[in-house]
C-alpha cells in the first residue's frame, strides 16, 4: 500500500502535537527531580540533628569547666588571704617581741629614777634626761600602772608580803608600791611588786570566830 502525501496543515497540526508531548514529558521529568531534590535536603538536614547535639553536650562541659576553674580561683584568693593575714600576725608578734625584749632592761633604769624622785627633785640635767627617756618609752607604746589603794589583781600585781588588815578597805588591796608594773600595749611587761593589806572582819565576825574558843575555855 502506498502512502499518500500529507496535507501541509495536518503535518503542522502533527509536529506540534508531538512537541506538546515532549513538553509535558520534560516537565514531568523536572518534577521528580525537585522531588529527588527535596527528598535529598531532609536528608541532609536529618544529617545534621546529631551535630547540634554534640555542640550542646560541648557548650555543658564547657560550663562545668568554667564552674570547676571558678571555684579554685576563689579558693586560691581564700588561701592567698589567709596567708597575708598569718604573715602580717606573725611580722606583728616579731615587732612587739624584739620591742619586748628591748625595754624590760629599760624597766630598772625606770625604777632608779622612781627612786631618784622619791629623795627629792631632779637636778636640771637628769630631770631632762629623765623626761626624754620617758617619752621615748612611751611612744613605743610603754605604759606604767601600780598605785597605792588599788585592788590586788594577781593578773598584774605580785605581792611581796601582807602588812595586816585594814578596816576601810573591802578587798585586798595594794598598800604600797614597791615597783611600778609596765605594760607594752595589753601585755604585761613587769608586774607591780607591792604590798598588800586585808579587809578587817566586822565585830560580829569576829566575835563569832572566837566564840568557840572562849566556850571550850
Amino acid at each position: 500500500m502506498t502512502d499518500q502525501p500529507r496535507d501541509p496543515q495536518e503535518l503542522d497540526e502533527a509536529t506540534a502535537a508531538e512537541v506538546g508531548s515532549f513538553g509535558d514529558a520534560a516537565g514531568e521529568s523536572t518534577d521528580a527531580t525537585e522531588v529527588e531534590a527535596g527528598l535529598g535536603t531532609g536528608a541532609v538536614d536529618g544529617a545534621q540533628a546529631p551535630v547540634g547535639a554534640e555542640m550542646g553536650d560541648d557548650l555543658a562541659r564547657a560550663q562545668r569547666d568554667v564552674a570547676a576553674l571558678t571555684t579554685d580561683l576563689q579558693r586560691l584568693q581564700a588561701e592567698y588571704v589567709n596567708y597575708k593575714r598569718r604573715v602580717e600576725r606573725d611580722r606583728e608578734l616579731v615587732r612587739e617581741n624584739a620591742t619586748y625584749a628591748s625595754l624590760a632592761p629599760i624597766t630598772e633604769v625606770l625604777d632608779t629614777i622612781d627612786r631618784a624622785r622619791e629623795h627629792g627633785p631632779l637636778d636640771e640635767g637628769l630631770r631632762a634626761v629623765a623626761e626624754q627617756l620617758e617619752r621615748i618609752v612611751s611612744t613605743l607604746g610603754l605604759t606604767k600602772f601600780g598605785q597605792p589603794g588599788d585592788p590586788f589583781d594577781p593578773r598584774i600585781h605580785e605581792a611581796l608580803s601582807h602588812v595586816g588588815e585594814d578596816p576601810t578597805v573591802l578587798v585586798t588591796t595594794c598598800k604600797v608600791v614597791a615597783k611600778s608594773g609596765y605594760r607594752l600595749g595589753d601585755r604585761v611587761l613587769r608586774a607591780a611588786q607591792v604590798l598588800v593589806v586585808d579587809p578587817a572582819p566586822l565585830r560580829e565576825e569576829r566575835a563569832a570566830a572566837e566564840a568557840p574558843a572562849e566556850d571550850a575555855d
